[in-house]
């Protein structure tokens, strides 16, 4: 299940925040961040909603704002696996994970008003769903996923062509 985090409610984050940070001088300091203009094809633009994207302050956003969903996740016993806006639920049938997605996308968007991304969560059988690169086998096993290993090895081709006559380090010198 993946959050889109292009449209958090700046509101509701502060409010998580507060929670746990007393220095209101720092709450400031994150609020101007969240508020932050963002370019665009050379023009800066309002920012209302929604964390900067790639920016090292989101995934630690993103963690302190879905500690609710972890913390529901947990009071109902299920077993899972976040890591910023990517989380992954474990349940023993297709029949529990349909029934724990729409429970999840329902907490998610009426509670923290965040949108899942429907195109990117799935219920799937435990070996069919990457999270973070790897994917999850039968008996616990940890196997990297089918597109990073792909990945992998398109770029060892690349970089270990036989004709693609240069030198990784630069050449070899004369000296």
């Amino acid at each position: 299940m993946v959050a889109s985090f292009d449209r958090v409610n700046h509101d509701i984050l502060m409010s998580r925040l507060a929670r746990r940070i007393g220095d209101k001088r720092l709450l400031r300091i994150i609020r101007r961040f969240l508020q932050a203009g963002m370019m665009a094809d050379g023009v800066c633009s309002e920012r209302h909603e929604g964390t900067p994207q790639g920016g090292p302050v989101s995934p630690l956003l993103a963690n302190l704002l879905l500690d609710d969903l972890d913390k529901e996740l947990e009071r109902r016993g299920h077993r899972f696996c976040r890591y910023a806006d990517d989380c992954n639920i474990y349940v023993r049938s297709l029949e529990a994970g349909e029934r724990v997605m729409a429970s999840v996308t329902s907490f998610l968007e009426d509670k923290l008003k965040l949108r899942v991304n429907r195109q990117k969560s799935a219920v799937a059988p435990l070996g069919e769903r990457q999270f973070l690169g790897h994917r999850l086998g039968r008996g616990g096993t940890l196997g990297t996923g089918r597109k990073s290993l792909a990945r992998a090895k398109d770029r060892l081709r690349e970089i270990t062509r036989r004709s693609r006559g240069t030198v990784p380090w630069g050449g070899w010198s004369s000296r």
